[in-house]
């Protein structure tokens, strides 16, 4: 009797006619026959909700953590015209908390605003800029920010922890940490500029722009964040300690040095190399792409094939359920419109992609940020109707 040949073993033997045929093996596809991406794309932003408050002129840069049916949605916001801008000190860090099956906002809290006055510091002036949030423990998430005043001062993250429970921060904030090769600093552009000088980076320093850009993600029990001086074009691959105050510097990739990127986005690939997608502020401003076996030594950055005419604008690399999800911004505009025009592929490999969406509209789709809850991706992007950054609120909704 002949045994039926595996699923496994027909893989091998696809992967043999390959090679003698001299054809690459290609990953199975992820999207069924006739997908329309633009029609997904568009049913997704027709579910789109405005979490921003009726006070706010300008948002951007959302980021969330999603907890009990809940969503907690960090931006940095303000009151007085749309945009924004880390000279402005008038921008403050909100959280909005959204009830992810009614779509509706439960609370606004204030996370932070500068010279605002705590149990134990008082901010000083300044923008409270890229605010991102963190589950601690069961009870609790931690919200990072970052202060600032661009040529006064060095800016500085800082954290604020939220109790699950009463639904309210703590009185008190903190200065996040950062480690590096010479030692544990407050986190600041100066030591972190200092250690990537060690390593090659030459580009001029900078007083501001130190950000978590990155959500932070989990592997293999250790929480990993890209990080970067957005002004000074650096970026940066660390771990965050377990009691989530201090972040260590791993490695660094910011070749080649004619290029100013930024913005990193990180991940793992199937056999666990890691991968960063960066913004470029120079040249095409095409996105880049380098890897790195052990997350210290980086390739230097180069450009994919399947990323052509992207724009300087943050990208997004996400993976949910075994499959991978490369965001990034295309040059294109609808009616003149900048950042209208946003594309999600999806890979099982991080080497063959597909196009699942292509967001197009003329009120922008820009910063969006991606999480999985119970079984569904729920999303977080910016928009606008007339100001040219279209930055005026920050939108929630449903991807899948």
């Amino acid at each position: 009797m002949t045994h039926p040949i595996t699923v496994s073993r027909r893989l091998g033997l696809l992967a043999l006619l390959c090679v003698l045929c001299g054809q690459p093996l290609r990953a199975a596809s992820v999207l069924p026959p006739g997908w329309d991406a633009k029609a997904a794309a568009d049913r997704v932003l027709a579910g789109l909700v405005n979490v921003s408050g009726p006070e706010v002129k300008g948002a951007h840069d959302a980021e969330m953590a999603i907890v009990n049916g809940r969503a907690y949605i960090v931006a940095e916001a303000n009151d007085v015209k749309a945009g924004e801008a880390p000279s402005w000190p008038f921008i403050y860090a909100t959280m909005s908390v959204v009830n992810v099956k009614s779509l509706g906002v439960e609370q606004r809290v204030l996370v932070a605003k500068g010279e605002q006055a705590f149990a134990n510091e008082t901010l000083p002036p300044g923008a409270c800029f890229v605010p991102r949030v963190l589950r601690k423990d069961a009870r609790t998430l931690r919200c990072f920010f970052t202060s600032e005043e661009p040529g006064k001062r060095q800016s500085q993250v800082w954290f604020r922890d939220f109790d699950l429970e009463r639904g309210a921060f703590a009185d008190t904030i903190h200065r996040a940490q950062l480690k590096t090769a010479a030692g544990t600093f407050p986190m600041q552009p100066k030591p972190f500029y200092e250690d990537a000088v060690k390593h090659g980076f030459k580009r001029e320093p900078k007083d501001y722009g130190l950000y978590i850009f990155d959500p932070i993600k989990v592997f293999d029990g250790k929480h990993y964040a890209g990080i970067n001086n957005y002004a000074a074009g650096q970026n940066a691959l660390a771990t965050l300690n377990a009691a989530m105050d201090t972040f260590e510097v791993i490695g660094h990739f910011n070749e080649p040095g004619t290029l100013k990127l930024t913005e990193p986005a990180v991940n793992r690939l199937p056999d666990g190399t890691w991968m960063a997608v960066c913004r470029q502020e120079a040249g095409n401003q095409n996105y880049t792409f380098t890897t790195s076996r052990d997350g210290v030594r980086w390739t230097t950055n180069e450009h994919r094939s399947f990323v052509t005419n992207g724009a300087a604008s943050r990208p997004t690399f996400d993976r949910f359920n075994g499959v991978y999800y490369l965001g990034w911004q295309e040059r294109t505009r609808i009616a003149g419109v900048g950042r209208s025009v946003f594309n999600l592929d999806v890979s099982r490999d991080g080497a063959t992609w597909e196009r699942k969406y292509r967001f197009e509209t003329v009120k922008s789709f820009q910063y969006p940020t991606f999480r999985e809850y119970a079984g569904t991706i729920y999303l977080t992007t910016t928009q606008g109707d007339s100001d040219a950054s279209r930055k005026e609120r920050i939108m929630f909704g449903k991807l899948e």
